[in-house]
């Protein structure tokens, strides 16, 4: 399925109106309405009178939903919008927020829903009727039907039908919530895999629900106790914009879900988290893990590269101005191929992305890339410079860290079936890969670690996956020796794989004044590979680290 974000809405709004006969009246409340087929008349699903909750039978015939939102949305956060195929398997999901009012899904060609599919819709924030989740059917129409029929307004607003049928629709609830609340036993298989190759997986085991709300119980105890905090993930990005503040974007969750809150703001004073998804205005990037964000502090922008979603592969760039906090999207010149768990490293104001996983045609797996490409913003072209020396092998979920003397040294990674251990350096001055003869305590193979740049001559690495488990030990790299030396923190010592770290100039409140002019590390998310995905923030000075060196 196709999820187009549509932000343009006063524009769209006009045309909707005049396509779709909805009654001026109920433009002006709030409501939420739905468009199953390209022949159909919207069908509203939420307005004030309906439960928050409502899950909505997709016939079989239908190969197009569009999902939009009218009238003020007053203090109502967002609507998260789950699209289920026959068997169960979630096939994309979508939000509405006052910024992005209409969401469009298109069956791909790879896709069937014989049976057809389910529309889950869930309202956050404002006052509208708390009641169990109904399941009602979509209503097929013809061309010649020209008006609107709310499905929600024929099947809610009798409130004596509704306690008649209330037994019936707390059955119907429950299968809805066995539809979409089953353990997904799926494996989620790393993008680069073939029928008959020994790749990482996701394993994902029964009874993991109790395990992750433990988990999300130390997010809590690090911040205030009932505090707002992100949803466990792996595959975001973490990103600083100041001394104070990193943006959160992307990421992937518990049974392979998209997280419905891809956008968060981290303040490092006090841990504390603001969720941002309703804060920033413009075309948000589509939910997507594998992805790069990086920070321009010259421009005060973030740019966010790549990534996938299910079968889905990007080769997109968007730009959150962190002034105005509002998205944009480029539209680049020059070529680069859809990319996720590549790196992505910025240099005198340019984007270098190394590495990474892209989409062949079927029955061919999916490749690595041993290619360098530059991005420049001023000029919005992509382009790829000549490079010389021993260029890496192709690889994805390696590590990329720009060191101070123009330097970018790149560490491990993935080509399925190897994981490696080996390091890399690329002159930005001569554009020469070396490969780097390396002693010291070696780390193991390894992808999907977390690193960062922790000094002007030294870089951390952390956890990652082997191909069979997650790790938990930490090195730190001296370029000016090329020695790694191990070292060991109780901070560090959970093992993770596709989380963040990132090295803030100013630590957090908690410590003392001596402590403030050093740098803080802070490790966010992750998952353990057995069906735990972290939510939690490990602070870690710098200074207590090198002290081990």
């Amino acid at each position: 399925m196709n999820v187009v974000p549509t932000n343009l809405w006063r524009e769209t709004e006009s045309a909707i109106n005049i396509c779709i006969h909805i009654p001026r009246r109920e433009m002006e409340e709030f409501g939420v309405y739905a468009v199953f087929g390209v022949d159909a008349s919207p069908q509203q699903l939420l307005s004030a009178e309906c439960p928050r909750q409502i899950s909505v039978v997709v016939p079989p015939t239908v190969h197009q939903v569009v999902l939009f939102s009218s009238g003020p949305w007053g203090e109502r956060i967002c609507v998260n919008a789950d699209l289920y195929d026959a068997h169960r398997t979630l096939i994309t999901i979508g939000k509405l927020t006052p910024y992005n009012r209409c969401l469009s899904w298109e069956q791909r060609e790879e896709e069937t829903w014989t049976n057809g599919a389910t529309l889950n819709v869930t309202l956050e924030g404002g006052h509208m009727v708390k009641e169990p989740a109904l399941i009602l059917a979509a209503k097929e129409q013809t061309p010649k039907d020209a008006v609107a029929l709310p499905l929600a307004a024929q099947e809610l607003n009798c409130k004596r039908k509704r306690k008649r049928a209330a037994a019936g629709e707390r059955d119907a609830a429950k299968d809805a919530r066995m539809l979409v609340g089953e353990e997904d036993e799926t494996e989620n298989v790393y993008p680069n895999s073939g029928p008959e190759q020994i790749t990482p997986v996701r394993k994902v085991p029964r009874h993991t629900k109790g395990r992750q709300k433990l988990l999300l119980g130390r997010v809590n105890s690090a911040t205030s106790q009932g505090a707002v905090t992100p949803s466990g993930r792996w595959g975001q990005m973490l990103c600083p914009i100041d001394a104070q503040t990193a943006i959160l974007i992307g990421g992937q969750g518990a049974r392979m879900q998209f997280c419905k809150d891809p956008l968060w703001k981290l303040c490092t004073e006090d841990l504390s988290w603001v969720a941002a998804e309703t804060l920033a205005q413009g075309p948000t990037p589509e939910a997507r893990i594998g992805h790069t964000a990086v920070y321009d502090p010259d421009s005060n922008r973030i740019f966010v590269f790549g990534g996938s979603k299910n079968k889905k592969w990007f080769n997109d760039v968007h730009i959150l101005d962190t002034q105005s906090w509002k998205w944009s999207m480029v539209e680049a010149q020059g070529k680069v191929p859809p990319l996720a768990y590549h790196s992505c490293s910025l240099f005198r104001g340019e984007l270098f992305v190394l590495g990474g996983v892209f989409p062949r045609p079927n029955p061919e797996p999916d490749g690595c890339s041993d290619s360098l490409y530059i991005f420049d913003p001023q000029l919005s072209i992509w382009y790829q410079p000549i490079v010389i020396g021993d260029i890496p092998s192709p690889r994805s979920g390696h590590s990329a860290c720009v060191m101070p003397e123009g330097k970018i040294y790149l560490f491990g990674g993935w080509d399925t079936p190897v994981c490696y251990n080996d390091m890399f350096v690329l002159d930005l001055g001569l554009m020469e890969f070396s490969a780097v003869q390396t002693s010291g305590h070696i780390p193991s193979p390894r992808c999907w670690h977390g690193s960062t740049v922790i000094s002007a001559t030294k870089f951390l690495i952390h956890g990652g996956y082997n191909g069979n488990n997650s790790l938990s030990d930490a090195f730190v790299f001296d370029t000016e020796t090329n020695i790694w030396t191990e070292v060991t923190l109780p901070q560090l010592s959970l093992a993770r794989a596709g989380h963040s770290i990132v090295a803030m100039e100013t630590p957090i409140a908690r410590q003392s004044a001596e402590q403030r002019a050093d740098k803080t590390l802070l490790v966010f998310g992750g998952g353990d590979n057995e069906g735990a995905f972290y939510a939690d923030v490990t602070a870690v000075a710098v200074k207590e680290l090198l002290a081990l060196l």
